[in-house]
């Protein structure tokens, strides 16, 4: 495969990098070699070599001016590349351009193959041969490196089907299609058909196409501004013969790209120069106005025959140009196919020939009616006479051919003109895909690009030097692009079934995808029910009757109303993380001074008096760190673990969570263990005024600056709500009057069965691999440290599907908890292009296409919606409650938040928010992200419960 090293150039040595030593231009080296031919010095020499032909001087400054007018410069070059990405551009974002160029045209084409497609599929090639039609039955293995070889039939196209009506010639097309059908064993069963159609089109879906023009010597009556994918399925419906599903309609060069062979690097560009020229390429899809995507990408067909930049396009453009031009079936337009495509190379030859012999330079100043004659000269006969393997005889045999008699020098200079007329079309066809490979560089934001380009047509095919030229120009003027260069197969037969085939595999594969995630799709139905099952496990919960919700009091009475002063103590123990607060609540706010201790796996889980020992020495190293020794300041114990409160300043702990398995701890009184642990290293006692769970510190420090806070919502880690509830509800405390702050432990909803229904098995893997199979069901479905496993799960399953990753295990997703939850906030900004979901996700050691990347990310918001809207249902749940304990119409409340998954994931809150408003549409309900709740939200426990205990003594 011919492959482009990545090669920089300072753009002044681009011009003289490209003569030979001799300060010649290379072109005139070239017919002794079979190396590329560079770009031509911006001045000098540019016509005939001055020795060696036989010519007059005068004739010698004929051929040097002739062909001068196709030197084409670095500089020139330049300008075009720039001016086309201009035009691609603009026409990407939607803006008219007032001079003809680029269209810009999305295919629809989605993904590009990756080896795995099997089936049958026909293909019906139309514009891609002239006039003939082709039919094609494609077997695809999904084996890697066996083919099986297309069969096809071509059917030559009557010119008066041609020139006809369009439905005629969609009949013909029907018929064709029927009589080759009819040869093959094919009986009843359901065809998938690829319409080649190689004529601008505007493309609706991959399956609708918009004829805008015909070109190619067609002109068919009714059929320009009509989906022809429309007219063909009308057509063989009227055939009535065979069941055939018209999947994709696709042009030659979509076909080119599509046919390649999956190699080292994404074939993600198709270069077509036949009768005519065009490009594609894979364009992020944000960037294509008209889609309104903003994920994935698409093949876009640029169209690049049209490009007519005057200011570009005019000073390479020669006498011959012009008058090939005017003498065309559509002057003015296709001016940059004009001087590239295969039609139109001879033509170029045939005029300078001709213009050289009327002037007495060539065939001793003699012509022939087929010199004169338009078409005379065809892209082989150029090709032929160019190639110096095959020598000066079978120039002399094509000239013969058309009535002349060339003299000895006849036919060196023939083959200058040549090699003029196709390296400039080499050159200006490698400056258009510059402009291509640095659309897809600023595209994806890359500093260097490496990418396959697929090359097809008969000028590739036939004229061997195209493809050098070619690649020595786009090196020069794209030096930061690593490109290989590697030959289509069949991109009009096997492409175009490619495509079919890819869309086929896509379609099944969106169908697994949709079946897997739909249990995750919540309507509001489900999430109703949820909230119903909350409100009568809340209700069973307070009463002191069996229920998943525990319902714990907290003996926190009332909420701060911002008088608190003074000086306090927190400590924070809810994870691997130890923390040692001072708070100061003043006038002017709240000051805080904060030490983080880690807890080391082996003290959490090692005995309880292990564990109390080492938090004790935190507390007296920040006590000394800080000038505290010996001081008895009141304290609040934020104990982020599932405790049942016995006072304010008694919780005795029900069961570890979070990783933590301390023995001897479960059943006891925390506060008890601490101050027994203070004895042992004989401390000055502490005034432990205040046990307080993660939740309630966060609805406390809320509360400080908002007195509407009243519900408190922990998603991180774990996840938990607590809120203030009508002390005439809670059966087990004392007293009717007033509320109390009550801790729902609401990971534990759902324990006794009632989420069975929205329990998937990926929900159930998640739970029988964890240290509690069985319980906080609800937290598995919601937070922090579970949501990464349930994708993880799905990511596996899919891939057995052969839905991911091709179908192959990747063992590093094996590995437990090797998808972390803040990969699905990473991955689900709105900020992240593509490439960079691609990039998180390679780090993980998965080899992932676009397409991969694309279902990851569906994956990951399916399950972190599932997460937020459940959240949501509960939160609803809470303040309906609040709102019927007192007997209002409507409930203006704020719930005040902490917890990495809430804060951190781009859509959580608003997905939250947007359930409650749905389900709680009584409610006005604020959300407030609390600023330390564990920390000042026990300070401010503490403090509340001084100022009451102090209200109470006066």
């Amino acid at each position: 495969m011919p492959h482009i090293e990545r090669k920089e150039l300072r753009p002044e040595e681009t011009d003289q990098r490209l003569l030979s030593p001799g300060g010649q231009p290379t072109l005139w080296n070239h017919m002794d070699s079979t190396e590329p031919v560079g770009l031509w010095q911006d001045e000098g020499l540019s016509g005939c070599p001055q020795e060696g032909l036989s010519c007059s001087l005068d004739s010698s400054e004929l051929v040097q001016e002739c062909l001068s007018q196709f030197k084409v410069t670095g500089t020139q070059l330049r300008q075009i590349q720039t001016s086309l990405l201009g035009s691609m551009e603009q026409a990407l974002r939607g803006q008219a351009s007032p001079t003809p160029a680029v269209r810009m045209l999305p295919t629809y084409v989605g993904s590009t193959p990756h080896g795995t497609e099997q089936g049958d599929f026909v293909v019906l090639e139309l514009g891609a041969t002239g006039a003939s039609l082709r039919v094609l039955w494609v077997t695809l293995t999904g084996i890697e490196g066996h083919r099986i070889e297309p069969r096809s039939q071509e059917f030559l196209i009557p010119q008066e089907v041609m020139l006809g009506p369009g439905q005629q010639l969609f009949d013909f097309a029907a018929r064709c299609l029927s009589e080759f059908l009819d040869a093959l064993p094919v009986g009843n069963q359901s065809l998938q058909l690829g319409f080649n159609f190689s004529f601008p089109c505007h493309q609706t879906g991959l399956d609708r196409s918009i004829l805008i023009s015909w070109t190619k010597g067609f002109r068919c009556s009714g059929v320009e501004g009509q989906d022809v994918v429309q007219l063909l399925r009308d057509a063989i419906k009227r055939q009535g013969a065979y069941n055939i599903d018209v999947v994709a309609v696709v042009n030659d060069t979509v076909g080119t790209m599509m046919g390649c062979e999956p190699g080292s690097e994404p074939c993600e560009v198709g270069l077509v120069v036949d009768t005519g020229t065009n490009a594609c390429y894979m364009e992020e899809a944000r960037h294509v106005a008209v889609l309104d995507e903003d994920r994935g990408r698409v093949c876009v067909s640029i169209e690049w025959g049209s490009f007519g930049d005057e200011a570009a396009l005019g000073p390479v453009l020669t006498t011959f140009d012009h008058i090939l031009d005017q003498e065309s079936v559509n002057p003015g337009a296709q001016r940059f196919e004009k001087m590239i495509g295969g039609l139109y190379l001879g033509e170029l030859v045939r005029q300078v020939l001709a213009h050289l012999a009327q002037h007495g330079t060539l065939f001793g100043g003699c012509t022939s009616p087929a010199l004169l004659s338009r078409g005379s000269i065809l892209l082989e006969h150029v090709a032929e006479m160019e190639d110096p393997s095959a020598g000066t005889a079978r120039v002399h045999a094509i000239l013969r051919d058309l009535g002349l008699s060339p003299g000895a020098s006849d036919a060196e200079l023939v083959q200058h003109v040549c090699v003029a007329v196709c390296t400039r079309a080499a050159q200006l066809c490698a400056a258009a895909l510059a402009a291509v490979l640095t659309r897809l560089q600023h595209g994806r934001e890359q500093q260097a690009l490496q990418v396959a380009v697929a090359t097809g047509g008969r000028v590739f095919e036939r004229h061997s030097r195209f493809l050098s030229i070619l690649q020595e120009t786009v090196k020069l003027l794209a030096p930061t692009c690593d490109v290989s260069f590697t030959p289509s197969v069949d991109g009009g037969g096997r492409g175009v079934a490619m495509v079919t085939a890819v869309a086929a595999r896509l379609a099944a594969h969106r169908r697994l995808l949709e079946e897997t995630l739909a249990p995750f799709r919540l309507n509001r139905e489900q999430l109703a029910m949820v909230q119903a099952q909350m409100r009568e496990a809340m209700a069973k919960g307070l009463q002191g009757e069996a229920s998943s919700l525990r319902m714990l009091p907290t003996y926190v009475r009332a909420t701060p109303d911002g008088s608190e002063r003074g000086h306090f103590l927190a400590l924070d123990l809810g994870g691997t993380n130890f923390r040692v607060l001072l708070v100061h609540l003043a006038t002017g706010g709240v000051e805080i001074t904060n030490q983080v201790y880690s807890i080391p796996e082996c003290v959490a889980q090692g005995s309880g008096q292990q564990l109390f020992d080492h938090i004790v020495d935190c507390i007296l190293d920040f006590q000394q760190k800080h000038g505290l020794t010996g001081q008895s300041l009141p304290l609040g114990f934020t104990f982020s673990f599932p405790c049942r409160q016995l006072g304010l300043d008694q919780g005795i702990l029900l069961n570890w969570t979070k990783g933590f398995n301390a023995s001897d701890c479960e059943g006891q009184d925390v506060v008890y263990l601490l101050r027994e642990a203070l004895a042992r290293r004989q401390a000055v006692e502490l005034n432990v005024v205040a046990i307080v769970n993660d939740t309630v510190g966060t609805m406390m420090s809320c509360g400080y600056e908002d007195p509407r806070c009243e519900v408190g919502l922990i998603v991180g880690t774990g996840t938990n709500a607590c809120y203030m509830e009508e002390l005439r509800n809670v059966a087990g405390v004392a007293g009717s009057s007033g509320q109390m702050c009550i801790n729902t432990e609401w990971g534990a909803f759902g324990d006794d069965g009632s989420l069975g229904t929205l329990s998937t098995c990926f929900d159930a893997s998640v739970d029988q691999a964890s240290i509690n199979p069985g319980k906080q069901r609800f937290e598995k479905m919601i937070s922090g440290m579970y949501l990464g496993e349930i994708v993880r799960h799905i990511l596996l399953h899919l891939t057995s599907l052969g839905v991911l990753f091709r179908g192959q295990q990747i063992q590093l997703l094996q590995t437990r908890d090797i998808f972390k939850t803040k990969f699905l906030s990473e991955i689900e900004s709105d900020s992240l292009a593509l490439r960079q979901v691609r990039a998180i996700l390679e780090d993980l050691g998965l080899p992932l296409t676009s397409d991969d990347a694309l279902m990851v990310l569906e994956v990951c918001q399916a399950v972190s919606q599932r997460a937020a809207q459940l959240c949501g249902a509960g939160v609803a749940a809470v303040v309906e409650k609040i709102r019927e304990n007192r007997g209002l119409e409507e409930l203006a409340v704020s719930v005040g938040v902490d917890g990495t998954l809430y804060k951190l994931h781009p859509h959580f809150s608003r997905l939250v928010a947007a359930t409650v408003q749905e389900l709680a549409p009584h409610c006005a309900v604020t959300f407030l992200q609390s600023e330390d709740g564990s920390g000042k939200g026990a300070a401010l426990v503490t403090a509340v419960a001084c100022r009451l205990a102090q209200l109470a003594r006066v």
